[in-house]
């Protein structure tokens, strides 16, 4: 061996000697780090029934004034480091995203299936992202606007002179939306059975896992099973028919994709799971706030009245375009705020994948790591008077990673155009033809697991004469 090569050989055996000790203190010194603050609770439940059984606000402020910004708590069956602050929320969704990989509670991610997007990062993560993206992109679901429409007039009519459960209607509303979008024109077919399946499935959401006969966890893995046996159903027909779509589904099972059927169903349960209970409680929340809020709702309506006139005068056809839905700047502060004070996320799963210090503490490998948006959305350092409900708050763009409500990072939700869009849809056509009122005087609020308007918000909706 040459001197030039013994040389080169003993510097990369220093510096990988240097790499692995300099790991080693690193690893030791993290290790000896104390835990965050806080309460485990009992054994195994830990605090999941405090967090679920009342006001969000109240569980995690009086966490936070005891604790300070970082602590930890259990829940569903997971010891948990919970984070409230813009910048720890940028430390685990942005900056450090590779070091937290998104997940959720064992009973959800063996209902979803371990295939969907949520539980993955690298290059499966960013394939499956980007199909997803390409399906709701703006050039994508413009096309599917007059179906969307159809389904929220459809909806209103049969909502019409009667009470109804806000939520519970609007579920519906958003599950057929949902389920357009995943399977187009085929939906129509498929519908009862899938709706029957994820209506059990969902009970189990947020149960603890605990498979035994008669359990909500239980019912719900039975009813997960026969809703991938209709997908497969779905796969299996469309390949003999050579059927080439392009909604979601098609996209999934592009030749080039590469996907596995499992994979495919797993993505379309996670799809329908991210699209259906979240928008649902937004319409709900809405409704209650404009119902409040008599000078927004006259402003609101107003708006939406002005893109039917303009219409008229035009000589246009009265369905809405993309272009109309561009045209409602007071409305879409309305959601905006209502994801705000409603805040219908109170927080996102991720788990630490290594050993990690924040603020000199650790958070131990396979901990899950809970962003609050919730605290986040109410800090009134952020938001002046946050429990007011106030759109024009959102005449100015927020600061960044204060306003969160649909993520934040690689991991952020790739649905949120079409849920904004589902929504503006609906709201025009309630805002332009229907007036409603609340039915009851319970106006309080109900938990578990999205904080609601208690009982769903029951409403009589009548015409407008």
């Amino acid at each position: 061996m040459d001197f030039f090569s013994f040389f080169f050989l003993s510097l990369l055996f220093i510096i990988l000697f240097i790499f692995l000790l300099n790991s080693f203190l690193t690893s030791k010194k993290i290790t000896k780090l104390p835990l965050p603050p806080g309460s485990l609770g009992y054994p195994y439940i830990g605090e999941t029934f405090q967090l679920y059984s009342q006001n969000p606000n109240v569980f995690f402020t009086s966490k936070q004034k005891r604790y300070g910004s970082v602590f930890k708590t259990h829940i569903l069956g997971c010891p948990c480091v919970m984070i409230s602050s813009p910048e720890a929320a940028k430390f685990v969704l942005v900056t450090k995203a590779h070091l937290f990989k998104p997940t959720f509670p064992a009973s959800k991610e063996r209902m979803l299936g371990k295939q969907a997007i949520f539980f993955h990062q690298g290059d499966y993560h960013n394939k499956l992202r980007k199909i997803v993206l390409r399906a709701f992109a703006p050039q994508s679901i413009r096309n599917i606007i007059p179906e969307i429409e159809s389904i929220a007039v459809q909806s209103l009519n049969s909502w019409e002179g009667s009470n109804i459960n806000t939520f519970l209607e609007m579920k519906t509303y958003a599950f057929n939306v949902a389920l357009l979008s995943i399977f187009g024109k085929d939906e129509s077919l498929y519908r009862e059975d899938l709706k029957r399946c994820y209506y059990i499935l969902e009970k189990g959401y947020n149960s603890m896992p605990i498979n035994l006969p008669g359990t909500l966890f239980n019912k719900s893995m039975k009813a997960r099973k026969e809703l991938a046996q209709i997908l497969a159903k779905i796969l299996s027909s469309r390949r003999e028919m050579k059927l080439d779509r392009n909604d979601l589904m098609g996209s999934f099972m592009g030749d080039k994709e590469g996907l596995t059927d499992e994979q495919v169903a797993d993505n379309v349960i996670g799809v329908i799971f991210a699209a259906r209970d979240t928008t649902a409680s937004v319409l709900t929340w809405i409704l209650k706030y404009l119902g409040e809020n008599p000078s927004v709702l006259e402003a609101v309506t107003e708006e939406q009245e002005e893109i039917v006139r303009t219409k008229e005068k035009l000589g246009e056809q009265k369905v809405l375009s993309w272009e109309d839905t561009k045209k409602m700047p007071i409305t879409s502060r309305v959601i905006q705020e209502t994801l705000r004070v409603a805040s219908i996320l109170s927080f996102t799963f991720r788990e630490a994948v290594e050993d990690v210090e924040y603020e000199g503490y650790l958070i131990p490998k396979g901990w899950k790591v809970l962003p609050l948006f919730r605290n986040i959305h109410h800090s009134p350092k952020i938001f002046p008077d946050p429990e007011k409900f106030d759109p024009s708050r959102f005449e100015v763009a927020p600061k960044p990673n204060t306003f969160m409500p649909f993520g934040n990072g690689i991991h952020a939700c790739p649905g949120n155009e079409l849920a904004k869009l589902e929504i503006l849809v609906m709201l025009h056509h309630l805002t332009t033809k229907y007036r409603w009122s609340m039915v009851g005087t319970d106006n309080g609020i109900q938990y578990g697991p999205f904080a609601l308007p208690q009982n769903g918000l029951p409403i009589n909706l009548s015409l407008k004469l």
